[in-house]
């Protein structure tokens, strides 16, 4: 929180809020029962594949969240301060500081028993919780338990300074919730939208390769019926030779070949 000062030299406490660009993610309508819009807010690094497919060619969104809402929007636009003018009454909605587990006395607010009189230790117990008939505590009975961490909404709060630049909302008075945590701005009205800017695809520069000429190189491989010829344009020629006419030798009938002939042959 900090302060301006009015025209008359008053000052008045603010709250500082950084509002940054909303883009909306659904738009809810008949096929759900009722009308509202999905805003995203916030970067997160990885997400659920659910979250992946819901998303699909948004941003990666930290926070979603969704108002009631009968403009008629679109996916994918988005939502900035120029909706905003000073002099708005808006509804802040955000989640209390967390005070753990407290008594009576600062939950409820206990006036607790005297300090005398046979009170000993007991000045900020609560009391009885009952009686004997019906054997049990009414449910909703105000008694010691967890305090804080919860949504609060508080109304009226005007706009005293709106700062386009930085992104930034001054309130007039306190907010729920500690620094740093999430707030959301609601008023009447008409709901400004803009469209988001189309994402240009990156340029891909083609590769250009320099073609040399060098002397034509070609190897001879001796196949039983092959020659492959390699030049420096990767071009692969393959041309049957016929084999030189060997000798018939009468080795289909014999079972065994002996000595000679099969270094003849080879």
């Amino acid at each position: 929180m900090t302060q301006r000062f009015a025209v008359d030299g008053a000052v008045i406490p603010v709250t500082v809020v950084k509002a940054e660009t909303n883009t909306i993610t659904q738009v809810k309508g008949e096929k759900d029962g009722y009308t509202a819009i999905q805003i995203g807010y916030g970067h997160k690094k990885t997400l659920s594949k659910p979250l992946q497919g819901h998303l699909k060619n948004l941003a990666n969104f930290r926070w979603l969240r969704e108002f009631i809402a009968h403009d008629k929007v679109e996916r994918g636009q988005q939502i900035d301060l120029s909706t905003f003018v000073v002099g708005d009454k808006v509804k802040v909605t955000g989640v209390s500081k967390g005070k753990g587990f407290q008594g009576v006395v600062k939950r409820h607010g206990f006036h607790g028993a005297p300090k005398t009189h046979g009170h000993k230790d007991q000045e900020r117990m609560p009391g009885s919780i009952g009686a004997g008939e019906p054997q049990h505590v009414f449910k909703g009975k105000r008694m010691g338990g967890h305090m804080g961490d919860e949504n609060i909404s508080v109304l009226n709060l005007e706009i005293i300074e709106i700062d386009q630049v930085q992104n930034l909302v001054y309130l007039k008075g306190a907010v729920p919730g500690a620094r740093n945590g999430l707030v959301m701005l609601q008023m009447a009205g008409e709901l400004i939208v803009k469209q988001a800017a189309p994402v240009e695809p990156a340029i891909v520069e083609p590769k250009v390769e320099i073609a040399t000429e060098e002397p034509a190189t070609t190897i001879s491989v001796e196949t039983p019926a092959q020659v492959v010829e390699v030049t420096p344009e990767v071009k692969v020629a393959a041309a049957v030779i016929e084999p030189e006419a060997v000798p018939e030798k009468p080795i289909a009938e014999a079972t065994t070949i002996d000595q000679p002939l099969a270094e003849e042959i080879k």
